[in-house]
């Protein structure tokens, strides 16, 4: 099932114009705290805003799941929607280059996201 969610939170991201779209598969990392982060940005808080409010509604519409717990909807700089076994991170653009998150995850398998 991941898998399709994977898509619809990509999709999600690119439809409300995310960029550098890119899901991490933390399955073979021992330590993770779940199986998949997706990571896209944007130049605006009112951007990743909508990003992360469409995530929530394509995910509920497409997959019938809530998000379980989600943080930083105060200042838009860094959203992360967590759905326990995928967990979400909208950042602004600024933001995701200073907290590299990805650099932190450099084991996990990679995949970028682009809209068709």
């Amino acid at each position: 099932m991941n898998n399709k969610e994977v898509k619809v939170i990509a999709d999600a991201m690119l439809e409300k114009k995310g960029k550098d779209v890119v899901s991490l598969d933390l399955k073979k990392i021992g330590t993770a705290i779940s199986d998949f982060f997706i990571v896209c940005n944007a130049d605006s808080g009112t951007n990743v805003l909508a990003i992360a409010d469409n995530v929530e509604d394509r995910m509920l519409e497409l997959c019938h799941r809530k998000v379980i717990r989600s943080q930083g909807r105060e200042n838009a700089i860094w959203i992360i929607l967590d759905y326990g076994d995928i967990v979400v991170h909208v950042f602004q653009t600024e933001y995701r280059a200073f907290y590299r998150l990805e650099d932190l995850w450099a084991d996990a398998s990679r995949t970028e996201f682009k809209e068709e």
